[in-house]
């Protein structure tokens, strides 16, 4: 069954939110759906946070990705100047 990880992002404080939303449709999100991501949505929250919803095929997919995946976040936090807040994952029992 699929999976998703829930992750909530705050950007730093005089950051260009539209910026950073740019540079990473181009090269995070991207490199999510290389690691086996099957559908990455971003959804803005505030004026300085947002929500990042991955969906995965099943869990083992999402974990072997594990270390790859903290590499994306750690390039968020140092080059787009966004900070992870919380997460959330599991597996998807219903859907519409």
């Amino acid at each position: 069954m699929a999976y998703v990880t829930i992750t909530t992002w705050e950007n730093a404080d005089g950051v260009d939110y539209d910026l950073t939303i740019q540079r990473i449709t181009e090269k995070r999100l991207p490199a999510l759906r290389d690691l086996g991501a099957t559908r990455v949505t971003v959804v803005r929250t505030s004026e300085r946070t947002s929500a990042a919803i991955s969906e995965w095929p099943d869990a083992a997919t999402r974990d072997a990705a594990e270390t790859a995946i903290a590499a994306v976040r750690s390039k968020v936090q140092s080059e787009d100047f966004s900070r992870m807040t919380g997460e959330m994952r599991g597996e998807v029992v219903a859907e519409v």
